[in-house]
């Protein structure tokens, strides 16, 4: 293992610009003197114990972040992160996503939804020798990238011999370092309390990264287990869990100017990728993405009526596509605008200079940006295939099948052998997936959704073109759009993957039964696996390599950058981290300065009666009374709804508890400004911004709205 690798564990952060850095754990004591200047009242060394408070109490819910707020279990998470769960329970009779749910009793409580589980991370240990330092350095490309996988599930193999943990080892810098990461899995979580959707969407797509915001983005949910206080799957006999840590909410709330922490668990950033890879992505990904998404979402809309059970199927699928949309709209418009590419042109440039420049480091680094560069393009070659591909996931009858069958012969090697996602451990969630499907999809939308896809496909050069999509789809040089609709409708109708039990029985099967069935999605996965593995070999090939360059571009940008005072932090990969900053406004542009918070008088005025401005007559009725209660703000004239801080947060730090100087829960992270949703790519300390819905609105809508005083009741809630 190369040294440099070694000591990166000893690296400290260097003038961090501004709130920069999504910061691990055991980073925290080198900030210490930063975070009591601004106002930390806790001692940061307690902070990289993740068995004590608060950082025990921080959960990860699959995607986004949770926090436990009562001793009984009770945790809470944006609307948006269970806005999957509170779909599943939702139908056109009973639905839930529009009207609400409040359990007043335990008993009340939904059933947990088939692989909804929840995680609280224990240890997180570095591995990096055990990882790179057992593999042989003369490996290469597929063989490489084999080599660092089994080293990988081996390690998470010995770690999960435990009962109720789920491990992964995750590596940083780009696989400079790995760490193995131990965390506690629950498997009962119930869905115990959501406002209504106009109050936990209030705004609802027009309003998404924007400021000013006025949403109510909470759900609480509740974490059970046996009555031996251990894990266990669902069971009428089973009992909330106590935590061994749970989160003060703070009916005090903030000022502006205020000191304030996010623990969470972000999800990906881009800081240290090339000038070559950020032009990529911004002239070709992000547009190419933007355009397929807003069709899927077209052809969704247009093929189920709204509050219909087919719409309700589909709105989880809707909500991230429009997110995401969205999202890559203000990326491309905030490249344009920046300068980004040539921002980071000068970065890169000053890298080489500096390389080039004395002691041993063109020696060391001489060559990588080169090998680099090569390996992105060939990365990249086949952009515009590999996005619409890609999206054929939307198509669940195609993947269900080609999973289903690809299971069927991971199943044929020793665990350890299997492809990661396919070994004994993940087949829980495996058959959850093909449980819960019944409730996310109708065959109608999923056949024109794939429908729309070959025809994108089909449209592609010849050169790109896959000849077993062709042939069993019968797609030829013209390609007859009503042909394929009847090809398609023939499909859908003779297959037995549309129906649950049918599903399920295929998971347990050999790869015989499937090379024997006459069922047409089952044979597309039989004639498309050769296929689907020489590219897999491909991808793992240019993997390997990839894993050899990175993080000798990582050892060069770090050294450059801590030769020049700038800040040494990994690249977001879902993993606890912590960032923090202060409340604060901002200025959009040329003229305009975003005040730090927004009201509930703000709500009201924006308020027309039709969705996505349509609040709660109830709550119109409160808001013209002032009936604000013990949660107004004498500085803000109302009670807070939203508000922004200039922490430095990502995607995955969704349900992030907001915490103050002592840790208590003083609101949840939501969302960012639109300004900043670049910033995974790049740090702007001037408009990078997060939203946050304030506690005192949480509170206010539980105690004033929805009569949520159980919940309250069984909550720690201080001024």
């Amino acid at each position: 293992m190369k040294k440099w690798m070694s000591t990166l564990a000893l690296l400290l952060p260097l003038g961090a610009s501004a709130n920069e850095g999504m910061w691990q754990p055991h980073q925290l004591p080198a900030l210490a003197d930063e975070l009591k200047a601004l106002g930390l009242e806790m001692d940061a060394n307690s902070m990289t114990d993740l068995t004590a408070f608060p950082m025990n109490a921080v959960i990860n819910f699959g995607g986004c972040t949770a926090s436990f707020v009562s001793p009984k279990g009770l945790l809470v998470t944006n609307h948006h992160c269970g806005y999957g769960a509170i779909q599943y329970h939702s139908t056109e009779e009973d639905n839930i996503l529009e009207t609400g749910f409040l359990a007043k009793t335990l008993a009340d409580e939904k059933l947990p939804v088939p692989g909804y589980k929840i995680w609280i991370t224990e240890s997180i240990t570095p591995v990096t020798d055990q990882v790179v330092g057992a593999v042989d350095p003369a490996l290469t490309g597929a063989a490489y990238a084999e080599a660092i996988d089994g080293r990988t599930k081996a390690l998470v193999a010995e770690c999960e011999a435990e009962p109720n943990t789920r491990c992964d080892v995750y590596n940083f810098h780009h696989g400079a370092q790995y760490f193995l990461i131990k965390e506690l899995e629950i498997k009962d979580v119930r869905l115990s309390y959501t406002p209504a959707l106009s109050v936990g969407k209030y705004g609802g797509d027009i309003d998404n990264w924007m400021w000013p915001r006025h949403t109510g983005d909470f759900a609480f949910f509740r974490a059970y287990v046996g009555p031996d206080g251990k894990p266990a799957e669902y069971s009428e006999d089973n009992v909330p869990y106590t935590p061994k840590r749970f989160l003060k909410v703070s009916a005090a709330g903030l000022s502006d100017g205020d000191f304030v922490m996010v623990a969470g668990y972000p999800g990906r950033t881009n800081r240290y990728r090339t000038a070559e890879e950020v032009q990529t992505y911004f002239e070709t990904v992000y547009p190419q993405a933007k355009v397929l998404r807003e069709e899927l979402i077209d052809l969704i809309k247009t093929h189920s009526e709204p509050g219909s059970n087919a719409r309700i199927k589909y709105e989880g699928t809707l909500a991230g596509l429009a997110n995401y949309a969205k999202n890559y709209q203000s990326m491309i418009e905030g490249y344009a605008k920046t300068g980004m590419l040539a921002a980071k042109q000068q970065e890169q440039d000053a890298l080489l200079a500096w390389i080039r420049g004395e002691g041993d480091r063109a020696a060391k680094y001489g060559d990588v940006m080169n090998q680099l560069d090569r390996l992105v393009a060939e990365e990249w070659a086949h952009a515009e295939k590999d996005l619409i591909l890609g999206y054929l996931r939307y198509s669940q009858m195609t993947n269900v099948a080609q999973s289903l069958y690809r299971l069927a012969n991971e199943k044929q090697k020793p665990d350890l052998e299997r492809e990661s996602g396919y070994q004994e451990r993940d087949w829980d969630g495996i058959k959850a997936g093909l449980e819960r499907m019944d409730r996310r999809f109708d065959a109608e939308v999923d056949k024109m959704i794939l429908h729309h896809l070959l025809l994108r496909y089909a449209a592609l050069p010849a050169s790109e073109r896959e000849p077993v999509l062709d042939r069993v789809f019968g797609l030829g040089a013209e390609v007859d759009a009503d042909k394929l609709k009847t090809k398609l409708d023939s499909m859908y109708a003779t297959t037995e993957l549309t129906d649950a039990e049918a599903r399920l029985a295929w998971f347990d099967k050999a790869p015989e039964a499937f090379e024997q069935s006459n069922d047409p999605f089952i044979r597309f996965a039989v004639a498309n696996y050769d296929t689907v593995m020489a590219n897999e070999k491909k991808e793992k090939d240019l993997a390997g390599q990839l894993m050899k360059v990175r993080p000798d571009y990582m050892a060069a940008i770090i050294a450059f950058n801590q030769s020049q005072g700038h800040p040494v932090y990994a690249d977001a990969n879902s993993s606890l981290r912590l960032t923090y900053g202060t409340v604060g406004g901002y200025s959009p542009q040329d003229g305009l300065v975003a005040t730090p918070f927004t009201t509930m008088e703000g709500l009201a005025k924006k308020a027309t009666g039709v969705v996505p401005f349509d609040a709660p007559t109830k709550q119109l009725e409160l808001i013209a009374e002032g009936r604000f209660g013990e949660f107004a703000d004498k500085a803000v004239g109302s009670v807070p709804v939203n508000f922004l801080s200039n922490l430095d947060t990502t995607g995955g730090n969704s349900g992030s508890p907001t915490l103050n100087g002592r840790a208590e829960l003083v609101g949840l992270l939501f969302d960012g400004v639109y300004e900043s949703i670049t910033g995974d790519w790049a740090y702007n300390p001037e408009l990078n911004r997060s939203i946050h819905v304030d506690s005192r609105y949480m509170l206010w809508v539980m105690k004033y709205l929805d009569g949520a005083e159980n919940l309250l009741d069984e909550m720690e809630i201080v001024d």
